[in-house]
């Protein structure tokens, strides 16, 4: 009998170590040469080299990819993978991206690169404590690495990829650069992939859970990535007595007052400001703005939004002047649609146009992250909302010093609202209002009244001297161009 158990547990354990073989090989090591851009000089960017991991997937049509990190691949101009176990490196490309949820999947035309190689399986939302295994190719060494820990904590976090807020996997396992994309595993199977670190904490990792991983695939069967839905509105929280009192609500009452409305919000004619969202699919809402997405588990109400894909149709209950009512709305929207300076960018190059050596550029977050000049002005219009007569901001990046510039080389990331005295909608109307200007003067005014004046016609005259000086060889982006 002692023998039958002795040659029992030696089968469980070459089973345990063919099965973690199995798993290993379908870990990938990214190789990435990207354009890092300059915002500040929109026409130039340089060379980056750097490194992930990602892991191997099958998709419902059958076919292979390898899962990673958006911003492993980000602005990429080529692209390596290395499988665990080989030396040579194949060829890739970038499949399908989605820039908010920090993902990618990438595809190896080479099918000698998978081989026969297992596809790793999705798992489910693990629960608070659970065990996961890290596995990736982070730095301090080129071997695979493999680390273990726990799951601290579920809840919304913000995506520092992207700079929205979705649901993320809190963990303990140790997380190094290098390791981003990599998968999360707990009983074999994908229950996060690697994505971002807070570097001033000891071992505290977050994970894109696979809850959002199933739905920007499911978001790609089609070919077409649309995005995580967004409701275009900004609401309060109703943890105040005397504000609850105030909208006539009891004690027992609960959910989010409705404090604006975008005015392209899918909710716009349907919900109104003083409206009380208290329900969202069913799902109670908190005064704190929290639902139960799990037994005694809390998050944003906003995760029940992200759920959707887009197209579909959100349930919500409210309270207008003191009666319950229930709507639905089609889901139409994502974050860039509603608001008025976009999230971060990528994989473009940024706009810009030079009218005799002034320097104009869209106002992007990008932008607001790469200088410290008049910063606090320009992270107010981060956090307004758009108008149907202000759907993006003109800034005067800065100004190349000639003799037609004298005096205003001091104009620096500075926000234009008017163009000869007249609004514009977005920077491509900006950009023909001043193209298509006949005055003899080009005069640009900021909020506050402050105005600079170009002659148009000298603009014009010394615009290709004055690039040839600073050695820009076109006055426009390839989006103008063309």
């Amino acid at each position: 009998m002692r023998y039958i158990w002795v040659i029992f547990l030696s089968v469980v354990s070459l089973y345990a170590q063919a099965k973690d073989e199995q798993t290993k090989e379908a870990i990938v090591k990214i190789y990435t040469v990207s354009k890092a851009l300059n915002y500040q000089q929109p026409w130039s960017s340089s060379m980056r080299q750097s490194t992930g991991s990602g892991a191997i997937i099958e998709c419902r049509s059958g076919e292979k990819y390898i899962l990673t990190n958006a911003h492993v691949v980000a602005n990429q101009t080529f692209l390596e993978v290395q499988r665990y176990g080989e030396r040579k490196r194949f060829i890739a490309t970038v499949h399908a991206v989605s820039h908010q949820a920090d993902l990618a999947l990438l595809k190896v035309a080479d099918a000698q690169f998978f081989g026969d190689v297992t596809p790793l399986k999705f798992g489910e939302l693990p629960h608070v404590e659970q065990k996961i295994v890290v596995y990736g190719y982070p730095m301090g060494g080129n071997t695979l690495s493999a680390t273990i820990g726990v799951v601290s904590r579920i809840e919304h976090h913000r995506y520092a990829h992207s700079g929205e807020s979705f649901l993320a996997i809190q963990v303990d396992a140790a997380v190094n650069p290098g390791n981003s994309g990599g998968p999360a595993l707990s009983d074999g199977k994908i229950v996060g992939v690697v994505m971002q670190v807070i570097t001033s904490s000891q071992n505290i990792g977050y994970l894109v859970p696979v809850s959002m991983v199933k739905h920007f695939i499911e978001d790609m069967q089609d070919g077409r990535y649309d995005g995580f839905p967004e409701l275009g509105i900004v609401t309060q929280r109703l943890e105040n007595p005397a504000l609850k009192a105030y909208y006539g609500l009891d004690e027992a009452s609960t959910g989010k007052l409705v404090a604006d409305i975008v005015y392209n919000s899918p909710l716009k004619g349907l919900v109104k400001e003083g409206d009380i969202i208290t329900h969202i699919d069913g799902h109670k809402i908190a005064n704190d703005g929290t639902v139960e997405f799990r037994h005694h588990e809390y998050t944003d109400f906003g995760y029940y939004v992200d759920m959707h894909q887009m197209g579909e149709r959100v349930r919500l209950s409210l309270i207008r002047e003191g009666k319950p009512m229930e709507i639905e709305a089609k889901l139409t929207k994502i974050a860039d649609d509603v608001l008025l300076v976009k999230t971060t960018q990528y994989d473009q190059m940024p706009s810009y146009f030079i009218e005799g050596g002034y320097i104009f550029s869209p106002l992007s977050r990008n932008l607001v992250l790469s200088t410290k000049i008049n910063q606090m002005q320009l992270s107010q219009y981060a956090r307004e909302w758009p108008t149907k007569e202000k759907k993006e901001i003109a800034v005067l990046l800065k100004v190349l010093a000639s003799d037609i510039s004298r005096g205003n080389t001091d104009f620096r990331m500075w926000p234009i609202e008017k163009v000869n005295g007249e609004t514009y909608v977005d920077f491509k109307d900006f950009y023909q209002k001043v193209k298509r200007s006949k005055e003899k003067y080009l005069v640009f005014e900021d909020a506050d009244g402050i105005k600079l004046v170009i002659d148009r016609a000298e603009a014009q005259a010394k615009q290709k001297e004055i690039l040839k000086k600073y050695n820009i060889e076109f006055d426009k982006s390839i989006d103008f161009r063309e």
